[in-house]
C-alpha cells in the first residue's frame, strides 16, 4: 500500500519548517519528502498544514475510578495533598483499579486512546501505577501491551505507598517481587517511580530504578513537582531517559541533566489544573537540556488533547509555536528513545503524520478551543478522519 499528500501548505518536519507540497509513504515508512510519485491512494493537503503525530511521552491513560468530583476541591484551592486526605488522589483510584476487572478497564482505556488519536497522537506512553500490587500492576500492563491502534509503551510506576503498609516494606517487595515478575516477562519498557514527600524518597527511588535496569526496564522519574528533594539529581546520577514535571527543579540540577542526556518532560496541564507555578522555561533554556511536552493524562488531569496542552505551553509558559511542536513530537520521542523511528517527517521513519484543517503551524496557538486534526495517519494508513 502506498499513499501520497499532495498539495501540502506547510511541513513541520520536526525540526522546522519546510514548504514541499508532497510526502509519499509506502510499506508503512515514509519514502520521500517533496517528490511527486504514483500511488495506490492520494490524499489533497488542500493547501494546509501537515506535521508528525504527536508523541505523548507521559500518561497514566490506563486506570479504573474518575475523579470528577475532586473539582470543587481543587476549585475551592485545596491542594493535592489536602484532596488526597479528604478521600481523593492515587489511592481512591487504587481502589477502583483493584475492583474493576481486566474487560472494563481495557473497555475504558480504550475509548481514551481514541480520543487522543482523534487530537493527533500516534504514539503514547502509558504507565501502571494504579495496582500498587502484583496482580493488579500486572493487569494494567496487560492492558497497555494490547492496545494496538497506536504505538503504546508501557511502563512500571511505583506510584505511591498503599493504605496500611510503610515505605521500607513496601519498597522491598517491590524489589523482590514486582519487579523480577514484570522485568521476566519483558512487560514494561520503562521503570518509573515518584520520588516525592509522602511517597517515595530519594533513597528508595534509587533502589526501585537501579533494580528496574537490572532486569532491562530503562529509568524514568516524577521529580521535583511538589518539593526539590533532589530528584532531577537522581535522574542525571542515574542516567534516566526523562525527569518529569520539574516544577521546583534547580538549574544547577537540570545542567546535570544535560550533561548526563536525560530529557526534561514539562507537563504544563498539571500545574494549571491544580493552581501550581509552571516550571521555569529560562532556567531549563539556559541548562541546554532536551526539553518534551506531554498531557499527563491521569485521573487527577483528565485531557487526551495534545494540541490543549501545546496552547497552555505557549501561553502559561511563553514558549513558541515552533519549539512547542518540536517538544511533542520529535523531542518527545527522545525521551521514551525512540527518536529513530518516530516523532519526525523524514525518510525511513514510519509514516505517522497529521494533516490539519489549518494553513500554518501558527494556527495551533491561534485556533483555540476546537481541534485542528483533519486525518491522523499511522504507519501509513489512515486512522482518524473529520468528516
Amino acid at each position: 500500500m502506498s499513499l501520497l499528500i499532495k498539495n501540502i501548505g506547510e511541513i513541520f518536519d520536526g525540526y522546522g519548517i519546510r514548504k514541499e507540497k508532497y510526502i509519499y509513504m509506502e510499506e508503512g515508512k515514509i519514502k520521500s519528502i517533496g517528490e511527486k510519485r504514483r500511488a495506490d491512494e492520494v490524499i489533497d493537503a488542500c493547501n494546509n498544514f501537515v506535521m508528525p503525530g504527536f508523541v505523548d511521552c507521559h500518561t497514566h491513560a490506563v486506570f479504573a475510578g474518575y475523579r470528577d468530583f475532586e473539582v470543587e476541591w481543587k476549585l475551592e484551592g485545596a491542594t493535592y495533598r489536602e484532596i488526597a486526605e479528604r478521600g481523593g488522589g492515587i489511592l481512591f483510584t487504587v481502589r477502583e483499579t483493584r475492583k474493576a476487572d481486566k474487560e472494563r478497564i481495557k473497555k475504558e482505556s480504550e475509548k481514551r486512546v481514541e480520543e487522543m488519536i482523534k487530537h493527533g497522537t500516534t504514539t503514547v506512553e502509558i504507565k501502571s501505577g494504579y495496582g500498587l500490587d502484583l496482580k493488579n500492576e500486572v493487569k494494567l500492563l496487560e492492558v497497555i501491551n494490547e492496545i494496538d491502534r497506536i504505538d503504546a509503551i508501557p511502563t512500571f510506576l511505583a506510584h505511591a505507598i498503599p493504605e496500611g503498609e510503610n515505605e521500607k516494606d513496601y519498597v522491598d517487595y517491590i524489589l523482590n517481587e514486582v519487579i523480577p515478575y514484570i522485568g521476566e516477562r519483558k512487560m514494561a519498557k520503562f521503570c518509573d517511580v515518584f520520588c516525592e514527600k509522602g511517597y517515595f524518597s530519594i533513597d528508595s527511588s534509587r533502589k526501585i530504578l537501579q533494580a528496574g535496569k537490572k532486569y532491562g526496564m530503562m529509568p524514568k522519574i516524577h521529580a521535583d513537582e511538589f518539593s526539590c528533594m533532589g530528584c532531577s539529581r537522581l535522574a542525571a546520577e542515574i542516567k534516566a531517559s526523562s525527569a518529569d514535571h520539574l516544577l521546583r527543579a534547580r538549574l544547577n540540577d537540570l545542567k546535570l541533566m544535560a550533561k548526563n542526556g536525560v530529557v526534561a518532560v514539562l507537563l504544563p496541564f498539571v500545574p494549571f489544573l491544580l493552581d501550581e507555578h509552571f516550571p521555569s522555561y529560562e532556567n531549563m533554556k539556559k541548562s541546554g537540556v532536551d526539553i518534551a511536552i506531554a498531557t499527563d493524562l491521569n485521573p487527577n488531569c483528565y485531557v487526551t488533547n495534545m494540541q490543549l496542552v501545546l496552547q497552555i505551553a505557549c501561553y502559561k509558559m511563553g514558549i513558541k509555536v515552533i519549539d512547542a511542536l518540536k517538544y511533542a513530537t520529535i523531542n518527545s520521542a527522545k525521551a521514551l528513545k525512540m527518536d529513530k523511528e518516530v516523532g519526525s517527517i523524514e525518510k525511513g521513519k514510519k509514516a505517522d503524520l497529521i494533516i490539519t484543517n489549518t494553513p500554518s503551524h501558527s494556527f495551533i496557538a491561534y485556533k483555540i478551543g476546537v481541534n485542528f486534526v483533519d486525518k491522523v495517519i499511522k504507519n501509513g494508513e489512515i486512522i482518524y478522519e473529520s468528516n
